[in-house]
This record gives C-alpha cells, structure tokens and sequence, in this order.
C-alpha cells in the first residue's frame, strides 16, 4: 500500500460522510461533493475517520490507494474550508472585473474576453488588477484559474500579464545593440 494512504483521513466536525458502495459522499456547510472510488479500493469509515485499503496487493491498487487518500482529503477540506487562488493582472490598460457569472477581462487584446464562470465556483475582483476565485473542489478552481491565466500569460521581459499571487516571473534582460 502506499505511503500516503496508511494515515486516515480525519473528518472535522461538522462534515458528514456516507458511503455506499464505491461512492463516498462528503458534505459539509459549503456544500457536497461525491467521489467514485476505483473497485480496487476500500473506503471505511472508523471513529470519525476515513481508512482506505486495497482490495488485493496489485501494483496498481497501491497507487492508487494513494491516489484515492488524497482526493478524499481534498474533499474533506474543500466542504469544511473551501479553496481560493488569487491572481493579478500586471500591465498598461489591463484590468478585470467580474459582473455576476461572468469575467470581463480586459488583456491589450483589440477586443474584451467574457469569461463565463462554471458552476460552483465564484470568482470576485478586490481591485481591477486582482481575481480571487474560491470554490469547494481544488481541481475545478485550480482549472478555472489556469484558463483565465491562459488568455495572457505573464512574460519574461517586462512582466505584464495574468500571473498567480505566488508566481515568481524570473525577468530577462533585453537585447542591447
């Protein structure tokens, strides 16, 4: 078994969890998400816990047990706490601003970007130049702040465009004649 999928998955208060089956439902105040756990796992549930074992000891039931373990966390968390990413817009004229389930970008494109927002995921914007999304599932906020970085990543020389908060852009120098 992996690594990983030996410690349990400790549910806070609050959330509740049931399983039937292969399908493990998590809900918790910020909503709830289902997961389909592959046939080669096990999911239980023990003492407020959630353990995940392996049906037989094939190379792949131990990966993904560990796989499993942390999709379930990732669930966990995001029903209890929820997900965010922050982005920032650096650049002359570049700015966003978000009006109900859409994202208006504006990217020195000769036309503005309409960003429809997905369902579950809610996107506001502090300031012109910052973009915070907040969601309960890390994949799809993760996703959604990828295709909106996307339309223009940052670049190298001068630095404008749509990076992460965290993102560090390592700056070229020019060419001198």
């Amino acid at each position: 078994m992996s690594r990983i999928a030996k410690y349990p998955v400790t549910i806070p208060s609050g959330v509740e969890v049931s399983i039937k089956g292969n399908t493990v439902a998590i809900k918790g105040k910020k909503g709830q998400l289902i997961h389909e756990a592959h046939q080669l796992i096990t999911v239980q549930q023990e003492d407020g816990m959630l353990k995940i074992g392996v049906r037989n000891n094939s190379k792949s039931a131990k990966a993904l047990s560990g796989t499993t373990r942390a999709l379930l966390q990732n669930n966990v968390t995001g029903v209890s706490e929820g997900y965010q990413r922050k982005l920032e817009i650096t650049g002359v004229g570049y700015r966003a601003q978000a009006q109900g389930k859409m994202l208006n970008l504006t990217l020195g494109f000769s036309h503005p970007i309409n960003f429809p927002v997905p369902e579950g995921i809610t996107v506001e914007t502090p300031s012109q130049t910052e973009i915070v999304i907040k969601g309960i599932d890390k994949q799809q906020v993760g996703q959604v702040a990828a295709n909106i970085r996307d339309y223009r990543p940052p670049e190298p020389y001068k630095g404008k465009g749509v990076r992460y908060a965290d993102e560090v852009i390592i700056r070229k120098e020019a060419k001198k004649a």
